[in-house]
């Protein structure tokens, strides 16, 4: 039955059976809150000013019950929790780390209008992803998901309505002035404003074509989601110059990306590493504690064209 897959792809349609399962679920119950009017955010002790729901923290609960189910033992790293405080050593260290963010953009979810998930199986023994789910609760598109093959190279694809699974190739497009290029602005002072400030790449975007048409656009993404959409070539590149996106946030959508053979770096142009040197608790906490910015493009040019337009912080 499962002839010619390699361990890691089994594990990614896995992932992708337990995002469905809830995405199915879910969708419902987001909706009825949706309609209800009733949006309000409980207290977020770990993330102040992150919207946190009732749903963030059983979808939490579930995730770990279904995977601890068909996973050797793993350190479960969540949005939702603490990381741990110590761990076991050598031998008897885990061999895996699982990444979740179970309901991202959850105060646009409660209103019915976007929810997404996130998991990925990282290996502590090879500090670097197997493999990872990101899923879509309300569109067409509902998994992009990316594993580590039998030919040690990563693979990247995406999942709609009608269950074929689709190799992911990011845009080709090299002018800055036909792109659209996407950012989470939402928040009007620390995101919104960073944007509005970068002239120059407002300036890109808007400059004429050949024909004389303006198909540059600024767009609006979340997370990992919207770095999928590079990888699919739905946008040709997204930003963050701002605050920065936490791991959970950045690294399902960032080895995605890299699996469909697009380009992320910081904004001063060091590539983004998928080893993140995970060897100690103490580790951990520094990686779940830092907010990485980016720039992520679907080819070099572009990627060029942008660092290029940016106005670096002052």
């Amino acid at each position: 039955m499962h002839e010619g897959k390699s361990p890691n792809q089994l594990l990614a349609e896995s992932l992708i059976a337990i995002a469905g399962d809830f995405a199915a679920e879910y969708a419902g119950r987001l909706l009825d809150t949706a309609l209800s009017g009733r949006h309000g955010s409980l207290p977020n002790p770990l993330h102040a000013g992150n919207f946190l729901s009732e749903l963030d923290l059983e979808l939490d609960r579930r995730y770990e019950e279904r995977l601890r189910a068909i996973l050797p033992p793993f350190i479960y790293l969540s949005e939702e929790r603490e990381p741990p405080s110590d761990l076991p050593t050598g031998a008897q260290g885990p061999e895996l780390a699982v990444l979740v963010d179970p309901l991202d953009s959850t105060e646009l979810a409660v209103r019915a209008l976007r929810a997404h998930t996130h998991v990925l199986v990282y290996s502590l023994r090879e500090q670097r992803p197997l493999a990872c789910v990101v899923g879509d609760f309300f569109h067409h598109v509902r998994f992009f998901f990316a594993f580590r093959d039998g030919r040690d190279r990563d693979r990247a694809f995406l999942i709609a309505g009608d269950g074929d699974p689709r190799a992911l190739a990011p845009s080709r497009e090299t002018s800055l002035s036909r792109s659209l290029v996407t950012n989470y602005s939402m928040n009007p002072r620390d995101r919104f404003l960073r944007i509005a400030e970068q002239r120059r790449l407002l300036e890109g975007l808007s400059q004429p074509d050949e024909s004389g048409q303006r198909r540059g656009r600024i767009g609006l993404d979340f997370a990992s989601i919207g770095l999928c959409h590079v990888a699919a070539g739905f946008s040709e590149a997204m930003i963050e110059i701002a605050s920065g996106f936490a791991l959970w946030d950045l690294l399902p959508g960032q080895y995605i990306l890299q699996a469909a053979g697009g380009l992320i770096t910081t904004p001063r142009g060091e590539e983004l590493p998928l080893d993140l040197g995970l060897h100690t608790a103490h580790d951990i906490r520094l990686a779940m504690d830092r907010r990485q910015q980016f720039v992520a493009a679907g080819n070099a040019a572009l990627h060029a064209a942008i660092m290029e337009s940016l106005t670096p912080d002052r």
